[in-house]
């Protein structure tokens, strides 16, 4: 049998910053993290797009991703952790209905500060050599794809590596004296008694009853504190015990395409918009599939997250779909994108978002002595270093969590029973 102060299921991207930030406040805790896989961060972080806005409606979306990626860049500029940081913008483009409804948000936050730069449709066309007007186009009709007539550029925007940051937390973790234990599946979660009877079948109803470790494939883990950061496998631990920790699984599929034409290499490299040397992060106005260059690989990542009727389903091994690239994001792409004519994907992967069904923004709560730290909804890795400091204040007690720039967050915000959190206006 193990012990240990602190025990945190999942390695992926918000258990190893949570790892990192209350080893960092609480040096002499003995914190031991544990993950199902053979490394960190290959669960669904690896499936990331790796994007990051720091463009927000609301003061909690923007305060996570904000702090999270100045913290990132701290890292790489001050720290000389390289994690490959890419300002290439994000790229929204808008039909007419939708710039309408967008503009008074986009008013406000010019008002507040917040940068961003238009383009007209027209623009774009000649910048991008792109379709932006379907009149006469009864197949594009069909499809009910919008027309481009605005398209608003988020500088303070990008990409990152994924591995290098998963990397980065976890030599850190490890240099505090943290530990991690691979290979290592939770069955299910330990509870206990505070105070034990020695009754068989304890706990009872009257009994006050806390989590106090768990069961792997590797033997017990006995804990002071349990903190699952499981992901979109975060149910299957929590189910047992009724505690809801409203996180459910969607499957997300992202295909690369290469850019192997001299009009696809135009597009992937182009100067138009900023100086990374690349195309921005570009979200169709209807519907909003996108494409993600990928300048390393000489090559785009298409996706487009499906709502109704893709399932809510928990897949340990996701496998991306065919038909779903053919018969839907080729089909999109190429009306908007004429270079991708013909093009097939030379390799895919699909991974989960853990979605937060009350309002897609993350969680991190404490219920009957487990701590829950999920729920990011598709932006783990833009927000994981203020999500994780966010846990390590709650694992202290504190009312306040202290963001990277001495920027403080009130922790109760993301939990549960006095969760508040605004309306986020700019969703894409």
């Amino acid at each position: 049998m193990t012990k240990c102060d602190v025990l945190i299921v999942g390695a992926g991207i918000l258990g190893l910053s949570a790892a990192y930030h209350i080893k960092n406040k609480n040096p002499k805790l003995n914190v031991l993290v544990v993950d199902k896989l053979g490394a960190a961060g290959q669960g669904s972080t690896a499936k990331s797009a790796a994007a990051f806005r720091c463009l927000f409606y609301s003061r909690t979306n923007f305060s996570l991703a904000d702090s999270s990626v100045e913290f990132y860049k701290h890292v790489q500029n001050d720290l000389g952790y390289d994690l490959k940081l890419r300002w290439a913008g994000y790229l929204w483009l808008f039909d007419d209905n939708g710039y309408k409804k967008m503009l008074p948000v986009l008013k406000d936050l010019a008002n507040r500060g917040f940068e961003y730069k238009e383009y007209d449709g027209s623009d774009l066309a000649k910048k991008l050599d792109m379709q932006t007007d379907f009149t006469g186009d009864e197949e594009a009709q069909m499809m009910g794809l919008g027309n481009v007539y605005k398209g608003i550029l988020i500088p303070k925007a990008g990409f990152i590596d994924v591995d290098s940051l998963v990397k980065f937390y976890e030599s850190e973790f490890l240099k505090l004296g943290g530990k991690i234990q691979y290979n290592t599946e939770v069955t299910e979660l330990i509870v206990e008694p505070r105070q034990p009877f020695g009754m068989p079948g304890e706990p009872y109803f009257w009994q006050d009853a806390i989590v106090t470790g768990a069961k792997t494939n590797k033997g017990l883990i006995r804990a002071e504190k349990t903190i699952v950061a499981a992901g979109a496998w975060s149910p299957l631990l929590l189910d047992p015990l009724g505690i809801d920790c409203f996180i459910k699984a969607k499957k997300r599929q992202v295909f690369s395409v290469k850019a192997n034409t001299k009009a696809l290499r135009k597009l992937l490299f182009t100067n138009e918009f900023t100086n990374a040397g690349c195309l921005p992060f570009t979200i169709f106005p209807k519907p909003s599939a996108y494409i993600r260059p990928n300048p390393e690989e000489g090559a785009f990542w298409l996706a487009y997250a499906d709502e109704f009727p893709r399932a809510f389903k928990i897949e340990d091994n996701p496998e991306p779909e065919e038909n779903y690239y053919q018969y839907g994001l080729y089909q999109v792409t190429v009306k908007y994108f004429p270079q991708f004519f013909g093009c097939q994907p030379f390799s895919a992967f699909a991974g989960l978002y853990e979605i937060n069904t009350i309002d897609g923004q993350p969680l991190v709560f404490e219920e009957s002595g487990v701590m829950v730290v999920g729920g990011a909804s598709g932006s783990g890795i833009m927000k994981a270093d203020a999500i994780g400091r966010i846990a390590a204040a709650l694992y202290s007690g504190e009312e306040y969590a202290l963001l990277y720039d001495d920027r403080k967050f009130k922790v109760s915000d993301l939990g549960l029973k006095h969760r508040n959190v605004e309306l986020e206006k700019l969703v894409i």
